[in-house]
């Protein structure tokens, strides 16, 4: 989704817009909790009864932002990958490039946490923001669970794994980093000195990759 840089900056016809970069912020200061329209309208320099010309309430505004958040992360991965330096064997090149997914994926969670909060949540019926319902199934517009499924399909035509695990593979590898985000962010690895926070990652991306090769 396209969003103009700077709601502060706003010019008449880019009110959309502005409040929803304005809502970004908020989330990234603060995680989704932070995300309120009339917050954002404020940031803006409008009423709120303008802002409420673009959105139905905060649920909506929170929707928007939740896409937003994921474009970020599903950027973040890709440009990881980006970086990654390539291989001669093609089966080795695929294992760096689900590796250096999955080292983007945990990374944007652990530099923009409100962001990575705001892209999983769920908003209530009243707007207020809470966890995603246990049992979903990934949701289409979740780039970052496409981009892992994509790698690891790639390996499979590559004879690394077999095709019939994939879709199961696919929802293993994404519940691996995202967990490990989530003890990084809110539970017991938040502690961790950054040395031993970088072991961790490593040493779990190094078993996704090798989980891939006994299927």
């Amino acid at each position: 989704m396209a969003a103009i840089s700077g709601g502060k900056n706003y010019h008449h016809g880019d009110l959309r817009n502005a409040l929803i970069c304005a809502a970004v912020d908020l989330a990234t200061e603060g995680g989704p909790e932070r995300v309120v329209l009339r917050e954002a309208a404020r940031r803006v320099g409008v009423s709120p009864t303008a802002a409420y010309r673009h959105f139905d309430g905060r649920g909506e505004l929170l929707r928007t932002v939740r896409t937003h958040a994921r474009c970020l992360l599903a950027d973040a991965m890709e440009q990881a990958a980006g970086r990654e330096p390539g291989a001669d064997d093609p089966a080795l090149a695929a294992e760096r490039r689900l590796a250096a997914l999955c080292r983007g994926y945990v990374g944007f969670a652990v530099d923009q946490p409100g962001l990575y909060r705001a892209a999983f949540c769920a908003p209530r019926p009243d707007g207020t923001p809470g966890p995603m319902p246990e049992g979903r199934a990934p949701e289409p517009e979740v780039r970052a669970f496409t981009l892992l499924r994509d790698a690891l399909e790639g390996l499979a035509r590559l004879g690394t794994s077999r095709p019939v695990v994939r879709p199961a593979a696919g929802a293993a590898a994404w519940s691996a980093v995202h967990g490990l985000s989530l003890l990084l962010l809110e539970g017991p690895f938040r502690r961790l000195p950054a040395q031993r926070r970088n072991a961790v990652v490593e040493t779990t991306l190094a078993m996704v990759v090798s989980g891939t090769r006994a299927l």
